[in-house]
């Protein structure tokens, strides 16, 4: 009765704790670590990396801290007009570009230039984010969009592609 009444006390204790537990924000999505190859389609909440900080990093998933903790900068410049391409972001699963049409300073069509194609997995992954992704810039209007679970990388090397088009842009 005494081991009973001690485990129960220790289980409470323990789920109090873990409840009670607030996450670490970085500035970078907490990813779950299964990159662009991880199933579902929930979404999570990221902030855009700087364009170029994802470096050798990502298709999904957190690639390193970006170190950038200036916000991104947000659309094209007032009256700015004509697609802008972005830069190619190298992830773990494969490279991720996309180009930008804008009008009159709005952000009005994303078109995706590559995204990781290495195997069948990466390529589903990519035709289940990818439209996810460009719905939610348009929405926007800006590259501060969140990552779909399970394509982190992905959507990472997408999102950045999207902050470069858009500062060139703003140029």
């Amino acid at each position: 009765m005494r081991r009973a009444v001690l485990a129960t006390s220790a289980t409470v204790a323990g789920v109090s704790l873990l409840l009670a537990l607030k996450p670490h924000h970085n500035g970078i999505a907490a990813a779950s670590g299964q990159g662009a190859s991880g199933g579902g389609g929930a979404v999570t909440v990221a902030p855009p990396v700087a364009p170029g900080s994802a470096g050798s990093g990502g298709s999904g998933g957190s690639t390193g801290s970006s170190g950038s903790s200036a916000p991104p900068k947000q659309g094209a410049k007032s009256g700015a007009s004509g697609t802008y391409t972005g830069s190619v972001i190298d992830t773990r699963y494969g490279p991720v570009q996309v180009a930008v049409t804008v009008a009159r300073g709005k952000l009005t069509g994303v078109k995706v230039l590559q995204t990781p194609s290495e195997n069948g997995r990466d390529r589903r992954l990519a035709a289940m984010a990818v439209p996810q992704l460009t719905q939610e810039a348009l929405a926007a209007g800006n590259a501060r969009i969140d990552t779909v679970s399970g394509a982190t990388y992905t959507s990472e090397g997408y999102i950045n592609s999207l902050q470069s088009a858009l500062d060139k842009a703003r140029a």
